[in-house]
Order: C-alpha cells, then sequence, then structure tokens
C-alpha cells in the first residue's frame, strides 16, 4: 500500500507527503472551478447582453425589413402597374409594328410577285424575238434562195398576193390566171360591184436588175445597174399596159405588185422617174402594205355595194311593220271600248248592290211604310271581241 503520510516531493527544505499534494491539488481544482464559474457567468452575461443586442438589432432590422417590404411592395405594385401599362404600350406598338410589316411584307410581296410577272413576261417577249429572229434568219436565207431562181422568185410573189387577196376579198369577187379576151391570163382580176370591167393585178415584177443594183460596189457598176433597172421596169410597164388594158373589158388603171417593201422603197426614193412613168400609164406600183390598203379599199365598196342590194329589202321590212303597227293601233282602240263598256257595266251593278243593301236595312228595321220600288234600269250587253283579235 502507499503512504500517504510519507514524504514525497521535497521543494527546497520542504518535504510534501502525499496528503499534502493532494490538499494542494484539492485546492487547485477548487481554484480552477472557481475561475472557470467566474468565466462561465461571465460569458453568459455576455452572451446574454449579445443576444439582447441582438434581439435588439434583430427587431430593428425586423422593422427595416417590414419597411423595406412595404416600400418593395410599393414598388413592386407600381413597378407591375408601369410594367402592365408598358406591356399594354409594347403590346400595342408591337401590333402596330406587326400591322405595319405585315403590310409592308405584303405591298412589298405584291410588287415583287409584280416585278417577277413582269420579269417573266419580257423574258418571254424576249424568248418570242429571239425565236422569230432565228426564223427570221432561216426565212431569209430561204428567201435569198428563192429570189435567186426566177421562177421561183414569180412564184413567191405570185403567193404573197394571192395571200392578201384572199385573205380581204370574197371568193366570188376574184380570180386568179384569168384568161382576157387577147388570151393573156393576168396573175389576178378583181370584179368590182356594178362593173363589168375587172381590175387586173401582176405579181411578175423584174428582180434580177435590182438584185445586181444592191450588189455593185463600185459606183460604175452602180450606174449600169441602175440603167437595167429602169430598162426591166420600163418594158414590164409597158407589157402590162399592152397586154392587160382592154378597153371595155378591164379597169382603165392597173395594179403592179412589187412582193418587198424595201425594193418598193428604192423604188420611189432613187427612181422617181419610173413612178411617174407608171402614173402617166395609169398603173399603181403597191408594195404588200399597200396592197393590203387597196384591199381594204375594196371590202368597203363591197360592203357598200350589198347594203345597196339589201336596201329595197329593208325598205319593204319597215312597210309591213308600219302596217303590223297600225294593225296593232286598230286592236288596241277596240280593246280600250271593250274596257269602257265593262267599266259602265261594273257602275250598273254598284249602284243595284246599294239599293240591295239599303232594302235589306229597311227589313232589318221593319220600315216598310216609305218603300218604294225602283224599276232597274236595262243593262246592255257588252259587245264581244272578234275571234283572233
Amino acid at each position: 500500500m502507499f503512504d500517504l503520510s510519507q514524504p514525497v516531493v521535497t521543494i527546497g527544505t520542504r518535504a510534501f507527503t502525499g496528503v499534502d499534494l493532494l490538499v494542494i491539488a484539492a485546492g487547485l481544482a477548487l481554484l480552477l472551478l472557481i475561475v472557470i464559474s467566474a468565466l462561465l457567468i461571465s460569458a453568459a452575461r455576455r452572451r446574454r447582453d449579445v443576444m439582447d443586442n441582438e434581439a435588439q438589432r434583430t427587431a430593428q432590422v425586423e422593422m427595416q425589413l417590414a419597411e423595406l417590404a412595404g416600400r418593395l411592395q410599393t414598388i413592386a405594385e407600381g413597378s407591375a402597374n408601369r410594367d402592365t401599362t408598358m406591356a399594354k404600350s409594347l403590346d400595342e406598338r408591337l401590333d402596330h409594328i406587326s400591322l405595319r410589316m405585315g403590310q409592308n411584307l405584303h405591298d412589298t410581296s405584291k410588287r415583287t410577285t409584280e416585278s417577277l410577272r413582269q420579269l417573266h413576261e419580257r423574258l418571254a417577249v424576249i424568248d418570242a424575238a429571239q425565236k422569230n429572229i432565228t426564223e427570221l434568219s432561216t426565212q431569209v436565207v430561204g428567201l435569198q434562195e428563192i429570189l435567186s431562181n426566177k421562177q421561183t422568185r414569180g412564184a413567191f410573189g405570185q403567193g404573197r398576193m394571192e395571200a392578201i387577196v384572199a385573205d380581204g376579198l370574197p371568193r366570188r369577187s376574184y380570180t386568179f390566171q384569168h384568161t382576157l379576151s387577147n388570151k393573156t391570163r393576168p396573175d389576178c382580176v378583181v370584179q368590182l360591184p356594178n362593173n363589168d370591167a375587172v381590175l387586173v393585178i401582176d405579181a411578175k415584177f423584174p428582180l434580177e436588175a435590182f438584185n445586181a443594183y444592191r450588189e455593185a460596189g463600185e459606183e460604175q457598176q452602180k450606174r449600169a445597174a441602175a440603167i437595167r433597172v429602169r430598162a426591166d421596169v420600163s418594158q414590164h410597164l409597158k407589157d402590162i399596159s399592152e397586154k392587160y388594158q382592154l378597153p371595155g373589158e378591164t379597169q382603165d388603171t392597173a395594179i403592179m405588185f412589187v412582193p418587198s417593201e424595201s425594193i418598193y422603197a428604192e423604188i420611189y426614193e432613187f427612181f422617181e422617174e419610173l413612178v411617174q412613168k407608171a402614173f402617166r400609164a395609169r398603173i399603181l406600183i403597191v408594195s404588200p402594205n399597200m396592197l393590203m390598203l387597196a384591199i381594204q379599199t375594196m371590202q368597203a365598196i363591197f360592203k357598200d355595194a350589198e347594203m345597196r342590194e339589201q336596201a329595197g329589202q329593208i325598205k319593204n321590212e319597215v312597210a309591213l311593220i308600219m302596217t303590223d303597227v297600225h294593225r296593232l293601233r286598230d286592236r288596241v282602240v277596240d280593246l280600250q271600248r271593250h274596257f269602257g263598256h265593262v267599266n259602265q257595266d261594273i257602275d250598273k251593278i254598284l249602284v243595284s248592290s246599294e239599293k240591295v243593301s239599303r232594302r235589306g236595312l229597311k227589313i232589318e228595321q221593319l220600315d216598310f211604310d216609305d218603300a218604294e220600288t225602283e224599276a232597274e234600269p236595262a243593262v246592255p250587253s257588252s259587245p264581244k271581241i272578234a275571234a283572233g283579235e
């Protein structure tokens, strides 16, 4: 066993036993406990003060938060109102902008569609023109081949003239390759109304000299070709005058058809003496366009003749219409007379009905003292309308 009374520690000259150490330890523990208790009490007081301060601060913070919440609510309500107003304004502006944008897009789309349509139409026109140019170039080549041969050239002029005449005049009014009394056969004759003499159209125009005139490069060659043109055309005018101007059988004026507008223009521009010679010979030089104009004039003449032929028939029809109108008037007068008799009969019936009503009233009132006997006037018979009128 350990003996507490025995010295355990010696400090300086003093020896400490186990009991002393225990006492010292107990005192130190008590002192430590007192210090710890004081510290705990001080800490509790400080904690309580801190908590009180925190409670005050919390209350102040809560008050501030309540005020802040109120302000925030007010701000939120104002902001909500402003947001609503702004949203409404924005919606209205957006609707207006959307409407304007939609209208602008619609207008833009419409203009774009119209522009594209016009562009397609123009492209179609350009394509058609390009196609026509290609076909025209091919036809020009074919025309050059035709005009290089005398027989085909004559057939070409004859064909153009026949197409123009057949397209504009009635079939019974013209004849191709008609034989005259002198055994000549003009290309076409036109029988004008109310006239036994026919109008002659010639389509055999000499083109060789004009081709040489166009192809001549030097001035001397051009003059020589011009002399040939004058000679050939003068001879052709003479042939037309001698063959086709027959008194009493043909018109005094004949038509010489030139199947080319450019040649027709060159004749009137560079060969005026040929024009004068044709005028003196009563021969009319015409191009395809001029022949169409002459055909239109003939159409007016034919229409006028037809109207004159039908004027007698129109007069007879008008006379028949006037007879029917007079007959209708007579029947209307008879009908009016009949309605007059009917009105008289209705008046008499009304008088009789009034008398019957008065007598019925007297019978109802048993008033027979002043009863009068009235004679009913004789009603004439109504006239009858004849059957079929």
